[in-house]
């Protein structure tokens, strides 16, 4: 029988890779998307060529935390699946000024960041298997200071440290949990920058380059798979601020 992973925001960046890279491997894969319908079905028609049945569509947007926690339970219970691996990698940010940052946009990066994985865990941990892998998309931005997005910044090192925490709460059904941080990865999002932008980063990293999404994946499946490596914040980087 095929182990079931879900993966929040599969259908773009890194979660489409992760989620890809678990469907080659033989695992069912749940994939979520927020609002993008169109190209989440052409994603969701593309890894059906790969792996025919074994990828789940399902619309599930973070920014509505307790919509998106119901859908998630309900299909799951439907479906009568049970976890091996949830990837979180769905993630919101607020790029206003520090002076213009508002309360309601604050929470609402909080809530999809941090609220809505707690939450989901919460929901669905009678039915996660045991000895399941969770696995957090944390960020570089987390370690260092985030000088574009205040609560993107302070909500990835709140995941850092709810990985570390959670350790505690999950040991009994013997579920790991860790975090990849990730530093600068050429998503969609990144691919837009100006290319002298793009070019000053890259001469803070030793590699010379962006990460692919592919190439990280192999981070991802080392936490996934990996039964000794629990409560760990996995930095890819490719040598940042090395000079």
């Amino acid at each position: 029988m095929s182990k079931v992973a879900i993966v929040t925001g599969a259908t773009k960046g890194i979660g489409k890779s992760v989620a890809e890279r678990l469907l080659r491997e033989g695992w069912q894969v749940i994939i979520t998307y927020s609002t993008d319908t169109q190209n989440a079905v052409a994603v969701h028609e593309a890894f059906d060529r790969i792996a025919p049945g074994k990828a789940h569509l399902l619309q599930a947007d973070i920014s509505d935390m307790n919509t998106s926690i119901t859908a998630i339970d309900d299909f799951l219970n439907a479906q009568n699946l049970f976890p091996d691996a949830i990837i979180f990698n769905a993630g919101l940010t607020d790029r206003s000024d520090f002076l213009d940052i508002d309360p309601e946009n604050w929470n609402r990066v909080f809530n999809a960041n941090v609220n809505f994985p707690v939450f989901l865990i919460q929901k669905l941990y009678p039915r996660i298997r045991e000895g399941a892998s969770l696995v957090f998309t944390g960020s570089l931005m987390g370690i260092h200071p985030h000088s574009v997005s205040l609560a993107y910044g302070v909500t990835k090192a709140s995941v850092h440290a709810l990985v570390k925490n959670m350790v505690k709460f999950l040991t009994p059904k013997k579920i790991r949990v860790n975090a990849v941080a990730p530093g600068f990865v050429d998503t969609e999002w990144q691919k837009t920058k100006p290319a002298a932008i793009r070019e000053n980063i890259n001469r803070k990293l030793a590699s010379g380059r962006f990460c692919s999404p592919e190439e990280l994946t192999d981070v991802y499946m080392l936490l996934i798979n990996n039964q000794y490596m629990n409560g760990q914040i996995v930095v890819c980087d490719g040598g940042y601020s090395y000079q």
